[in-house]
């Protein structure tokens, strides 16, 4: 659901604020199937939305497929899936909406720390086959199970998508009525034959390989190259690590019958992690694998009914703030959720509120003086325009109590420029003498971009700290930097702050102001695993003054190889005042 994790993006001008019912806080990514989304229940447990693509929701098949296999969904129930826990097939467009897992993808993982060690790969695949097992037991095939498809959570791996594949018929031979993705396929969808249970196991291997190698088992290429060899060809299972062998020609089997069951695949795996599967060794291994663990986005208020209190200002009534929303207040019908309320525009409002034919709301208010002075027209005239007055005035009130003070700023600003155009005026005339003033000093302009300040050859340790703030380098014994290392044998080395926040770039390499200030919108992180980093890993982190820095891993010391306290050599990039 959730697998494209360059996560918490803000929401777009054709996004979307509501769905079903559920506020958006962030969109989490887009696929061939839909867009996907950040939302929370209304007991603030994060979820993941899918929106169908339009073209896909117009198909009268696909919303056939699509409701048949969402009702299929709703009875998987499993610790290693993110479970389907609303969904509307009826909608325009259709959407559904599960569990939110924060942790990468496999397929991010593996991009970010290179190919898993040999024992993750088994807590990998007993995870994955876990899954399966809960999957198999509703009656579902997966028929695309691969890295993109598998999170990593701190607590183990979570199968997502199952049963929506078939629905998307989002990737198709030439056959035109394959589903899959072709590095990942069993023999059997290549030729356009049955899938079963065992089609899932045989892409459970390969997702394992991937895992193992850091690249797919039978390579990369056009489509059709890729499931040619898997048909026609046995896997080279010489490239994978040897102990593992046994396990992998059991889900690579050519022919399905041949193939272990996942319950099968379940029992080697506790069998070769042996007493570390029962004593609970699999949190560690994820904790190191996941890497940074993902601030997520608070739920998205409500906004305020503004049009209610629009509509009791403008009528003078004094009605409360929390009074029942008026005509001026829509979209409430959300199905299954929160009302979203949307204040009428500031234009609107005002025209509501102008008088026309009928006598003025706000009339109540003119003073009695000028009822009294209504035996001549012009008096009449004047209190016209004192009730317009008066009526614009608690339009204006009612316009900031909604939270669109904004007109009100709006006009202070223009009242603000025409003082200053009169000023330069005056300036400008020939009688005005010129007084000679101190040449200023040169100030940046606010518009220029803050300048890069590199830092470069930093270390950190397990008795110093790095500031942001210069001084950044603090000599060993002082902790009172910002950035500090800590290590544990339990825990690791961890990169620490009180105060400065962290967050990665999706790819190394790709680190800079733009990219930093778009993954710190959301951050929240002040601990950061160092096992997960090798060299040429980044980190962008944001100071609570509004410095941004840019962390770059130069080498790192390979803890327990010697006595020495572990440390790492970084390159620093900072940009002075920058969020």
């Amino acid at each position: 659901m959730n697998s494209a994790t360059d996560v918490f993006q803000p929401l777009r001008a054709d996004d979307p604020q509501t769905v079903g019912g559920y506020r958006l806080a962030a969109r989490l990514g887009s696929g061939g199937m839909g867009r996907v989304y950040l939302s929370h229940t209304q007991g603030g447990r994060p979820v993941a939305i899918k929106v169908v693509h339009p073209e896909l929701a117009e198909d009268p098949t696909f919303r056939r497929r699509f409701r048949r296999e969402v009702e299929a969904a709703r009875r998987v129930r499993g610790a290693y899936t993110a479970e389907l826990i609303d969904a509307d097939a009826e909608a325009t467009p259709p959407w559904l909406a599960t569990v939110y897992v924060p942790g990468p993808s496999l397929s991010e993982a593996v991009a970010r720390r290179g190919p898993l060690p040999d024992a993750a790969v088994v807590w990998l695949m007993a995870g994955v086959a876990e899954a399966l097992v809960a999957v198999h037991d509703a009656g579902i095939v997966h028929r695309d199970l691969k890295p993109s498809n598998v999170l990593l959570a701190a607590d183990g791996p979570r199968v997502i998508d199952f049963g929506i594949s078939q629905a998307s018929g989002l990737t198709a031979t030439a056959t035109g009525n394959t589903i899959g993705t072709p590095q990942y396929m069993a023999p059997e969808q290549g030729l356009a034959g049955e899938t079963t249970p065992a089609t899932d196991v045989f892409a459970l291997g390969q997702t394992a390989a991937f895992a193992a190698l850091g690249k797919p088992l039978y390579g990369d290429g056009p489509s059709m190259t890729v499931l040619f060899r898997i048909v026609h060809s046995k896997p080279d299972l010489t490239q994978l690590p040897e102990p593992l062998r046994p396990l992998f020609a059991l889900c690579l089997a050519t022919e399905p019958e041949e193939r272990a069951t996942p319950a099968e695949i379940l029992a080697w795996c506790r069998a070769y992690l042996g007493e570390e599967a029962t004593a609970g060794g699999g949190p560690a291994v994820w904790r190191e694998v996941a890497g940074l663990e993902e601030q997520i986005p608070e739920p998205v208020a409500r906004p305020a009914a503004a049009g209610a209190a629009s509509a009791g200002a403008a009528s003078g009534s004094g009605a409360p703030e929390d009074a029942a929303p008026g005509p001026a207040t829509s979209g409430s019908a959300a199905t299954g959720g929160a009302p979203h309320v949307t204040a009428a525009p500031a234009g609107a409002a005002a025209q509501a509120a102008e008088p026309s034919t009928a006598a003025p709301a706000g009339a109540a208010a003119v003073p009695a003086t000028s009822a009294a002075a209504t035996a001549t027209a012009g008096a009449g005239r004047k209190r016209r325009r004192a009730s317009r007055i008066v009526t614009v005035a608690a339009a204006t009130g009612a316009l900031t109590l909604g939270g669109l003070g904004w007109k009100l700023m709006d006009m202070t600003d223009r009242a603000a420029e025409r003082e200053a155009a009169a000023a330069k005026s005056a300036a400008l005339t020939p009688s005005a003498v010129p007084t000679p003033t101190p040449t200023p000093t040169p100030t940046p302009s606010a518009s220029q971009p803050p300048k890069p300040v590199p830092y470069p050859g930093l270390e950190l340790n397990e008795e110093n700290s790095i500031s942001i703030k210069e001084p950044v380098q603090h000599d060993d014994g002082d902790r009172t930097g910002d950035i500090r290392m800590e290590c544990g044998l339990a825990t690791g080395c961890t990169m620490k702050s009180d105060a400065v926040v962290f967050s990665m770039p999706e790819k190394a390499g790709t680190g800079n102001l733009e990219t930093c200030r778009e993954k710190l919108a959301f951050a929240r992180q002040t601990k950061l695993t160092l096992h997960v980093m090798a060299a040429g890993s980044e980190v962008c982190m944001k100071h609570p003054s509004g410095d941004i820095a840019l962390f770059v891993i130069v080498i790192k010391s390979a803890p327990g190889l010697s006595k020495d306290p572990s440390w790492v050599k970084t390159d620093m990039t900072v940009w002075r005042a920058a969020s």
